[in-house]
């Protein structure tokens, strides 16, 4: 079955490192909150990795605040990429193949959504080349609500842009009425990577398998018929979200029970409850 990994909890740091060691989980995917990213020391990143033995597996790139990056407005597109690649550069240099990238910020409006589609390629074939000179990829997140990237075929029509482009699969994003059994089938060996959590359907949630409606088993047996060769990489908190209740806060211990009890078809644990009646911005 697939070996798991973690994304990092808005925070990087030694003791993290540590956490991941001692709970056995051997990927990191890089993504500090959006006001740490200025604060990330990579020399101190690859000397953790090596110390630990978790291998840094992704770079999840910067997105916010959506007025300053945005690789599909014209307006912003240049600056945009060209801050992303600073991070490239820095991440390739120290061992990162992977780039996780947003193709847009949203609100996008319908009337605008076509030439925001063909700034985000313009960028992303960029991007993809400058990470091919480092022997890296860039993956597409698929994105909810407005943002591009909201289904399959957006996906498909980003992935145009260049050959070397790939997807990550953000299993809690799927919210235009497309089944994720379909788009996995859909966009198939294209997929590297992935951002695991639960939801409600309503809105993206990132919660812990079990604590959602997502069918995981379906989610599983897809995955190995497409020959996915990527790891299974949790993308939630440590900390408990606004919109669920639990005892106490998770632990790597946690996720990687979780994976045992997925893989392993076992009945998951679930200590925690979502709120009654959320709507979509709860």
């Amino acid at each position: 079955m697939f070996e798991i990994g973690l994304s990092t909890p808005g925070y990087v740091n030694e003791e993290l490192f540590k956490q991941y060691r001692e709970s056995k989980i051997k990927y990191m995917e890089i993504s500090p909150s959006s006001d740490k990213y200025k604060d990330l020391d990579f020399v101190k990143l690859k000397e953790w990795s090596e110390k630990y033995g978790v291998k840094l597996w992704s770079f999840h790139l910067p997105f916010l605040p959506f007025d300053k990056i945005d690789i599909s407005k014209e307006s912003l597109a240049e600056q945009s990429v060209e801050y992303l690649c600073s991070f490239i550069k820095k991440g390739a240099e120290i061992g990162v193949d992977k780039f996780i990238i947003h193709a847009s910020g949203e609100p996008i409006d319908d009337c605008e959504r076509a030439e925001r589609m063909e700034c985000a390629k313009r960028s992303l074939a960029f991007l993809a080349d400058y990470s091919a000179r480092y022997g890296a990829v860039i993956a597409i997140e698929d994105l909810p609500r407005t943002c591009l990237g909201r289904n399959s075929d957006e996906i498909k029509e980003l992935l145009s842009a260049h050959k070397s482009l790939r997807v990550c699969l953000d299993t809690n994003h799927l919210l235009t009425g497309e089944e994720l059994a379909h788009f996995v089938e859909a966009l198939g060996d294209k997929i590297i990577t992935t951002h695991i959590s639960d939801y409600d359907f309503v809105n993206e949630r990132h919660w812990l398998p079990g604590e959602g409606k997502i069918d995981w088993n379906e989610l599983i047996s897809i995955l190995e018929n497409i020959n996915y060769k990527g790891i299974w990489l949790y993308e939630i908190d440590f900390g408990c979200p606004k919109t669920i209740i639990r005892p106490r806060d998770l632990t790597c211990e946690d996720f990687v029970l979780n994976a045992d009890e997925l893989f392993n078809n076992k009945p998951l644990t679930v200590i925690s409850t979502p709120k009654k009646g959320l709507g979509y911005w709860d």
